[in-house]
């Protein structure tokens, strides 16, 4: 199987890129795609590196891999709503180069997989896109309760503005924004210290409400970050629940 291994830009900023890496051809069909959005509380001190692991666990198993980077706040010239803007970019260019595809060669899964704030952007992109599906692994879906308990270190105020009005509070909370039209999985530690696993639980009552198709798995004795250990349960139940559906 040849392995797939390319970088693709979605405008000229240097954070508006993503790292393609999988399997070009081969198997019984083509490859399923994964989508990845990285967490860090949209802050410029983290990257898409925080996915590589999950990302080559992913080519390991047969899939297409789009770790994708975006403007994050600080220096990097991100926050609301031009990061989001970029994650949808991204998006728009995945759904060109599968468009262009020959007949028979479009994948069946495409799936973005979203941390934390990676799990916000994908949650609140995906109506519209080619995701079909999306994993949010203790993602962040309440930015009232983020600002409230001052999460990330006021990460919501640096991504929104000090200065936001509340509709962008709401516009920008995918607990505001349900439903998302598309399947879901919810995957949260019970022992999160970053983002409450309240946040997830609420978030699953009110999506299913709207119409929303949302599993959801509490993982017992579970932290923020073991849910991107590739050897971690976390994330054997995310694996388990993209390989299953079509």
């Amino acid at each position: 199987m040849e392995r797939d291994e390319r970088e693709l830009r979605y405008g000229d900023h240097p954070s508006r890129r993503v790292r393609v890496l999988g399997p070009e051809s081969g198997g019984d069909g083509p490859a399923p795609v994964a989508v990845l959005l990285h967490g860090g509380f949209w802050r410029d001190r983290h990257g898409m590196e925080l996915m590589e692991p999950i990302a080559e666990d992913l080519v390991q198993a047969g899939w297409q891999v789009w770790n994708v980077e975006y403007r994050r706040t600080g220096a990097d010239g991100g926050g609301w709503p031009q990061t989001l803007d970029d994650v949808r970019a991204a998006l728009v260019l995945l759904s060109e180069e599968l468009s262009e595809r020959p007949e028979g060669a479009v994948p069946g899964k495409v799936v973005a997989v979203g941390h934390s704030a990676g799990g916000h952007l994908a949650l609140l992109a995906a109506p519209g896109s080619p995701l079909r599906g999306v994993v949010g692994l203790a993602p962040v879906t309440d930015m009232v309760d983020t600002a409230e308990r001052g999460l990330g270190e006021g990460a919501a105020d640096a991504f929104l503005g000090e200065e936001a009005p509340h509709s962008a509070f709401h516009e920008s909370s995918p607990l505001r924004q349900v439903p998302v039209g598309v399947p879901q999985l919810i995957v949260h530690g019970d022992e999160d210290q970053r983002v409450p696993i309240e946040q997830s639980r609420t978030y699953v009552q009110e999506a299913r409400l709207a119409g929303d198709e949302v599993d959801f798995e509490e993982v017992s004795g579970a932290d923020h970050f073991v849910m991107i250990d590739p050897s971690h349960r976390a994330w054997a139940a995310a694996r388990a629940w993209m390989e299953s559906w079509s």
